[in-house]
């Protein structure tokens, strides 16, 4: 084990000696409060012509989400609230809840006006049609003293 490694084992009761081992205390702010916003975890893939993006958002209306494309800088927010609000103590808060964005560079150029996203069982796709990439060679003119 190096110096930067440190393992540590939890307690196995549910009390957990009064420590928080919450996934989101990795959401906090340079001054230690939690972030205002989490962020959404997605996949990003390819075929010859497109990009697919996609999001699990369990829990978010579709008047919740908005999609931003600049460029090649597309952006997803949201909000998703909890089901059972605020309530007392916690056992285990693993879910986030809460608004929450993710902006994505894309690594090719699409056709914005042909973007189309599907939100259906909580998993937004979004298909990106791959803008024509016209990469044709440039011929040099050789000339002869």
């Amino acid at each position: 084990m190096n110096k930067q490694e440190k393992r540590f084992s939890l307690p196995l009761d549910s009390s957990n000696n009064g420590a928080d081992f919450s996934l989101f205390n990795s959401l906090k702010n340079q001054d230690g409060e939690h972030a205002t916003e989490g962020q959404l975890a997605v996949d990003v893939a390819q075929t010859e012509d497109e990009l697919i993006v996609v999001a699990a958002m369990a829990g978010t209306p579709a008047d919740c989400i908005e999609l931003h494309l600049h460029n090649d800088l597309l952006t997803i927010r949201g909000e998703r609230k909890s089901p059972i609000g605020e309530i007392g103590e916690h056992f285990y808060q693993e879910c986030y809840w809460g608004k929450f964005s993710r902006s994505i560079i894309l690594p090719t150029d699409v056709k914005a006006e042909m973007v189309q996203a599907q939100y259906k069982n909580g998993v937004l796709i979004i298909r990106l049609p791959k803008a024509n990439q016209n990469n044709s060679d440039i011929p040099i003119m050789v000339i002869e003293e």
